[in-house]
């Protein structure tokens, strides 16, 4: 399993805001959170209580392009978003973030959590040439800006 984590503080904005924001996200509003950079960010499937809504994410990090569906797999209003990421199947991989209010902000935990389970760990080693430590390194860097980018919107 590969897990990548980034913890970025915040100050003048909440959980609630920004786990609203991505809720309710267009490609218009992604693109100005980070022109050039969030490429397309938009809700192809919503239920009612947003548990399966599928989106759409492009976006550059570094080098890297991704660019996949994510179905929203857990929500805690203002606490936690949880997408896994699917292309045509769902994949062994997670995009989790994690809201904790403080009187200053919010202090986000960004997490990507990659690879299978038992047997299927095997196939991990294929994963981790894709998903390196200069990938991780660049996905810091581009949590560490977009949040900080996040706050200038939403404050």
């Amino acid at each position: 399993m590969i897990t990548m984590m980034t913890k970025v503080n915040v100050k003048g904005i909440t959980g609630k805001s920004i786990s609203e924001f991505l809720l309710n996200c267009t490609d218009k509003e992604y693109q100005r959170w980070w022109k050039g950079v969030h490429l397309s960010f938009n809700t192809i499937k919503r239920y009612p209580d947003n548990i399966g809504n599928l989106v759409y994410f492009d976006e550059l990090v570094g080098k890297h392009r991704l660019k996949f569906k994510g179905q929203i797999t857990e929500i805690i209003p203002g606490k936690k978003l949880v997408w896994q990421m699917k292309k045509f199947v769902n994949l062994p991989g997670w995009l989790t973030l994690v809201f904790e209010d403080s009187n200053n902000g919010v202090e986000i935990t960004h997490t990507i959590t990659i690879g299978f389970n038992g047997a299927g760990r095997i196939l991990d080693p294929l994963l981790k040439a894709y998903f390196s430590d200069d990938f991780e390194k660049e996905m810091n860097e581009h949590a560490q800006i977009e949040f900080h980018k996040l706050a200038n919107i939403l404050s």
